[in-house]
Formats: C-alpha cells, sequence, structure tokens
C-alpha cells in the first residue's frame, strides 16, 4: 500500500496497513532546508523543495503549501510585513466599514507576482515531483478566518456583536474568494485543501453556527464539487464546537492538542468523518524525548485509531524539535501494536 492508497483509505474509514502520517510541518521545513522563514513563505519552489526533502527524509504521507495566513490579503492590496524568521503579516487592516470593501476588488489567484500565484506555484511543484507518491495540499483560509486577517481580529469580533449586517458582508466576500483560491489549488495539481479557521475557536456555539459554519459547509460543498478534498483545521479549544464542525462535512478535522481525542473521535466518527491529531506540539514533541514521544503516539492511536485516523500534532511542529524525536514520531504507526 503506498502512501495516496493510505491516505484515501484512512479518509474513507477503510483498513490500512497502518496510521497515515501527516504533520504540519512549516517552520520546521524551512529550518532544516537552511531557509529564512520569509524566503519560505515568498518563494513557491523553494517552499515545494523544502516539503519533498520532509517527504524523503521522514516517510510522510501528505505535503502542504500551508504557509502563512496572507495571501489573499496581500493581493487585494494591503501592506505586508515579511520580517525574516516570523510569519508575515499585514501592517494594518483593509477593512474597517463599507466603503472599505466596496472599493476592493476581485484578485486573479493566477495572476504573475502575486502571492496567490507563488502558492499555486508551489503546489504544481509539489504535484509535479510527488503527486504520485503521496497527497499535495494546497492552503486557504476559511471566510470567519480571512474577515479577522481583513478587518483586524479585535475589529471583526466587535462586528460580530455591533454590525452583524456588516459582517456578514465580509463573509461573502470572503467566501468567494477563498473557493476560487481552492479551486485554482486544484488545478494546479492539489488533492485535499487544507482550510485554518483558528479564529472561530473564540466563538460560542451560537455564533460558530451564525458566522463560521454556513460559510464553512460552503466552502467544503464547492472544493467537494470540483473534485477535490477538504481538511478543516481550527486551532484551540474546540470541545463545545465538535458537532457543529462535524456537520460541515469536511473529509478530514485536525484535533487540537487541548481537545479530549475521545470526544472528537466519538463526534467525527459518527458522521463518517476521518480526524488527526493530537499530540501536544511543546510538551509531547518539542521537549520530549524520543521515547516518550513515540509512547504518547501510541496512545493517541490506541484512542482514535486505527480506521478513521491520522497521526499529527495538536497544532504546527516547532522547529526546536530535535530530529530524534520527530523520527519516533514518524516511526509510531509502524510500531504500534493493539496489544499495548
Amino acid at each position: 500500500m503506498n502512501s495516496r492508497e493510505r491516505f484515501g483509505r484512512a479518509l474513507r474509514g477503510e483498513i490500512v496497513d497502518r496510521v497515515p502520517l501527516f504533520p504540519l510541518l512549516m517552520f520546521f521545513a524551512a529550518d532544516r532546508a537552511g531557509l529564512a522563514y520569509r524566503s519560505y513563505a515568498t518563494n513557491g519552489r523553494a517552499l515545494a523543495q523544502a516539503q519533498l526533502q520532509m517527504l524523503e527524509r521522514f516517510g510522510l504521507d501528505a505535503i502542504t503549501a500551508c504557509s502563512d495566513a496572507f495571501r489573499l490579503p496581500a493581493d487585494l492590496g494591503g501592506e505586508m510585513l515579511f520580517p525574516q524568521d516570523r510569519t508575515p503579516s499585514l501592517a494594518r487592516p483593509l477593512i474597517r466599514n463599507e466603503s472599505d470593501l466596496e472599493r476592493l476588488g476581485r484578485p486573479d489567484p493566477t495572476r504573475a507576482g502575486s502571492r496567490m500565484n507563488d502558492r499555486l506555484e508551489a503546489v504544481r511543484e509539489m504535484a509535479r515531483s510527488a503527486r504520485d507518491r503521496c497527497t499535495v495540499l494546497g492552503w486557504v483560509e476559511m471566510p470567519f478566518a480571512e474577515a479577522c486577517n481583513l478587518c483586524g481580529m479585535s475589529e471583526f469580533m466587535v462586528a460580530v456583536l455591533e454590525r452583524p449586517t456588516f459582517a456578514h458582508r465580509v463573509l461573502e466576500f470572503a467566501t468567494e474568494l477563498e473557493i476560487e483560491f481552492g479551486r485554482a489549488q486544484l488545478e494546479a495539481g492539489a488533492d485535499m485543501i487544507g482550510a485554518g479557521d483558528a479564529a472561530a475557536s473564540m466563538l460560542s456555539p451560537q455564533q460558530f453556527a451564525e458566522f463560521a459554519a454556513s460559510y464553512e459547509r460552503r466552502v467544503v460543498e464547492s472544493i467537494r464539487g470540483a473534485g477535490g478534498s477538504l481538511k478543516l483545521h481550527i486551532c484551540g479549544d474546540t470541545s463545545l464546537l465538535l458537532d457543529q464542525m462535524a456537520d460541515v462535512r469536511a473529509d478530514l478535522y485536525n484535533v487540537d492538542h487541548m481537545v479530549d481525542l475521545v470526544a472528537a473521535k466519538r463526534a467525527y466518527a459518527a458522521r463518517g468523518r476521518c480526524l488527526k491529531g493530537n499530540l501536544d506540539p511543546v510538551e509531547h514533541i518539542m521537549r520530549s524525548s524520543p521515547e516518550k514521544c513515540e509512547a504518547r503516539c501510541h496512545e493517541c492511536i490506541a484512542i482514535a485509531g486505527p480506521l478513521g485516523y491520522m497521526l499529527s500534532g495538536g497544532c504546527e511542529i516547532p522547529a526546536a524539535t530535535p530530529d530524534a524525536v520527530l523520527e519516533a514520531f514518524c516511526r509510531a504507526p509502524q510500531t504500534y501494536s493493539p496489544a499495548e
């Protein structure tokens, strides 16, 4: 069974020879490739080569074009900051009111020199080199997260409470653009689109239903309608949102370390959905020993696997993680025994 078969079977809840390996490697990949993170996030070919190195070095079952959350805002004309060793960000919000929203155009993801096209370049390079061997992921932000990027986190949260009509207009705008960006990545060769919505973890269940879930569902349906699949990645404590998230009907769900894995498995398995997670990236990986990390991986597999489950951290693996620990992490699916 090769990686693509393993990944696809896990998504469908079918028997696999071992649970797939799908850690999120961004700063780690850049560091091991000898790249400043600024270069990793602004040069799609360099990003792709770093991911391909991770594929070869650690035997992963999926690689990703994820680097930062500000591709679309940059192409909408936002002033960007590109620190040498941190993720890119907007210097200031793009949207403060209705008139700001109305003046924004609809950027073409394929425009040469754009940040969105740079991600397409990364996807093309990864697909060209490795699509026959592993699953290739593109990346977008879900509408709520993107709205927070465009308006400012605190400003958009206030809009949700005090200007809901305006908030919904921004969400509609973001939804259309994220769908277009995601579909462009499928055309470039991505099998799956990862979609981040970390800001949505701060919403109450009632707010999540109104301002996040319905828009997430539209992105999922559009990506699946175009022949792709979608991973929903919401960092943070989503314990109160699990059932609503499961009803979004994404193909794969990331589970952060502060969420009870038993509860997450119950919610997602009930809808026939696959999940991944949820080692604490700091305590169970970066600061752990190889032996303790491997043991914790086995615990996660015992709880959530072996069907409909992929092994990963709750979020990104830090660059300071020793190679020996990540090697133990990646070895764990092969050394796992149900008798443990």
